[in-house]
């Protein structure tokens, strides 16, 4: 089956009649490859009327034809014609849904930012990432080893040079008491 003809010009085979369709869907359910293709490309015409209530979205029309065109294939296999409900009053929802499920996702992936996709620039005028954001600023062994000597020795000289109230009143100032758990001379 070839679609070219939608690509090349906006016109689309004439709809079947009643009796044309009933033929095609009793050969279509009795196995007819070549009836389901005739039911597809003679409904096109539906499916392009249908995506036209979307043509406010940012789809590409030939887009929003491809996916109506999954919506009248599904509808098709899916119909039953002892319900009686025509092919295209069923088909017309199923396209409508198949193009609904597509807004919904592309507006779900829409919502995320890929990681290296440019978020902003930095202070000095460089794009940054959301991966140069979020990647891992462990300090290495020797910085780890050295914060803390330093904070040791901090604690020492605050117990050295200050006194009771004083010490007091800094250590809770800065949040610098430990408690019993937390001794910094067991810190190295």
């Amino acid at each position: 089956m070839s679609f070219g003809y939608i690509q090349s010009s906006n016109l689309f085979p004439e709809p079947l009649t009643s009796e044309e369709e009933t033929m095609y869907l009793d050969k279509f359910m009795a196995g007819d490859e070549e009836a389901r293709n005739i039911l597809i490309e003679r409904n096109l015409r539906l499916v392009a009327h249908v995506c036209k209530k979307y043509s406010g979205t940012n789809v590409d029309n030939d887009d929003l034809i491809s996916i109506g065109t999954i919506g009248l294939i599904k509808g098709l296999n899916s119909f039953k014609k002892d319900k009686g409900v025509r092919l295209a009053t069923y088909a017309s929802k199923c396209i409508d849904n198949e193009i609904l499920m597509y807004l919904r996702n592309i507006k779900k992936i829409g919502a995320e930012v890929p990681l290296n996709e440019p978020i902003g620039k930095d202070k000095d005028d460089n794009e940054i990432s959301l991966i140069d954001i979020l990647e891992n600023d462990e300090r290495n062994i020797e910085d780890e080893i050295d914060l803390k000597i330093k904070i040791k020795q901090m604690y020492e000289k605050i117990r050295e040079i200050l006194k009771g109230r004083e010490r007091t009143i800094i250590e809770l100032r800065f949040g610098l008491r430990w408690n019993k758990t937390k001794n910094p001379k067991s810190n190295c």
